[in-house]
């Protein structure tokens, strides 16, 4: 399974490949999705281009990426957004169209609230675990671990040399995860050796001009689709591990 995440917390200054609007990124993500992207991860922008989690601008981007694509769509529901935790979870609760699923970070403050209150909607939740941070300790200890949809083993690390160790460390830690599906990726630097490690290993991964602007040649993205497309044909045909 090879997911593409559309624009992350980037902005206009990361160039003009980076979908902002809601039509831009439902353009986006069916043209990824024609490529060979499978689920689409997308963080929903204010006009201004910020991230949020406003039950308006969440709703116009899913409907406008959903008039494009039939795969499964989630969102972010990351602190940077919204950094109260509070209010985090009401505007999950306040969502008028809901995501197939949500990603939450495990490390941040009210993630198991933000969780829970998309478990209780029917959203499936990413259980974001960050290399570098107590997100994998506080998930083994989380009652919400055995129902999550997958984990999204996040490696920080964008050093190219040490990402694919990171990695490594990052998936030790944890563990058995529950027995729930793994999805790994890296990002900047490190987003093409852990990818490939990814394929590797036989679990899901994901790219996208969220996690890396550049090709694995160094060469600037066009897309989100040539990022798929180049992903694919780097990634194994062997059933992943991380799609359960």
């Amino acid at each position: 399974m090879v997911q593409v995440c559309l624009n992350g917390a980037r902005s206009a200054a990361d160039g003009a490949a980076v979908p902002l609007s809601p039509e831009a990124m439902a353009e986006s993500a069916a043209e990824a999705v024609a490529a060979g992207a499978t689920e689409v991860h997308v963080h929903p922008k204010t006009p201004c281009g910020r991230d949020s989690l406003s039950p308006r601008i969440v709703a116009a981007t899913l409907e406008a990426i959903r008039a494009r694509v039939s795969v499964p769509v989630g969102v972010t529901t990351g602190a940077w957004a919204e950094p109260d935790p509070a209010v985090r979870v009401s505007r999950v609760r306040a969502w008028t169209v809901l995501p197939d699923h949500a990603s939450v970070n495990w490390h941040e403050p009210g993630a198991e609230e933000v969780a829970a209150a998309l478990l209780d909607r029917g959203v499936g939740v990413e259980a974001g675990v960050w290399s570098g941070t107590d997100g994998a300790a506080r998930f083994a200890r989380s009652p919400l671990g055995p129902r999550v949809l997958r984990v999204l083993a996040e490696v920080t690390d964008t050093a190219p040399k040490t990402a694919e160790a990171s990695a490594r460390e990052l998936l030790a830690e944890l563990g058995s995860a529950f027995g729930r599906p793994v999805l790994l990726h890296g990002e900047d630097g490190g987003a093409w050796p852990v990818l490939r490690l990814a394929g590797r290993l036989g679990l899901a991964t994901r790219v996208g001009l969220e996690d890396t602007l550049l090709l694995p040649s160094g060469e600037r993205a066009l897309s989100n689709a040539q990022l798929v497309k180049q992903t694919l044909s780097q990634h194994p045909a062997q059933p992943p591990k991380g799609t359960g």
